[in-house]
Order: structure tokens, then sequence, then C-alpha cells
């Protein structure tokens, strides 16, 4: 079950949690001016943690080695298509949004994305 390569256009190493070692793909977009950062959840070839338990963490630590800053990004996951014959593998995005770069708390916020939407993004 490997992630075809067209999700994404490097691999990222990142700490999990605990400081586990991890991996995600990433992609970086620009539209209008907004960067928009794409991970890529790589499955078996991950040996840590997952991109939604990292979350905020994950997106702190590609803003600051790829010089983004948090409030200027739109965050999305990837939870690629794998043909598995399993549903939990099949393709979906999510756009998160944390309330810890607003300087708040509280849980991140999820919203899928549609075919549509993310169509767009790609285009």
């Amino acid at each position: 079950m490997r992630v075809p390569k067209d999700y994404y256009d490097e691999i990222f190493d990142f700490n999990g949690q605990w400081e586990v070692a991890s991996k995600c793909g990433l992609k970086l977009l620009d539209k209008a001016g907004k960067t928009i950062v794409v991970v890529t959840e790589l499955y078996q070839d991950n040996p840590g943690t997952s991109i939604t338990y990292a979350g905020y963490s994950l997106a702190k630590q590609i803003c600051e080695r790829k010089g983004l800053q948090l409030n200027d990004i739109r965050y999305i996951e990837c939870n690629p298509d794998t043909n598995s014959k399993l549903s939990f593998y099949d393709e979906e995005y999510f756009e998160a949004t944390f309330p810890e770069a607003s300087g708040n708390t509280g849980r991140p916020q999820y919203k899928q994305l549609s075919a549509e939407e993310i169509n767009t993004l790609f285009i």
C-alpha cells in the first residue's frame, strides 16, 4: 500500500508525538498570493506519528523550515487513495485551522473538502 508520488513533491521529516521521527508527503502551492500547505499521510512509509495527530506541531515545523507564517497559510491534510478495498483508505482532503495560530486554545477544526474544492486547489 504505497502512496503514489503524484500526491507530494517531497518527503518531509518531522518530530511527531514524544519527539518520534515521522514522515509525511509535502506539497506547497501558491494560489493568489496565499501558500497552500498540503501534507499527505504516508501510511506504512511513516515510522511515527500520523499527520492528523501531529497537527499544529507539524504545521509549525513546516512553517519554520520553509520560511512561512502560520497565519498566512491554508493547511490541508490528505489521506491519499491507495486503491484499497477498505473505505478507510479512500482519498479525502481536510482543511485544518488551529486556534493556537491566533493565540487561543482549543481543538483544531477540520473541514472536509468537496471534490470541487480540491480541484480548485490543484488547477
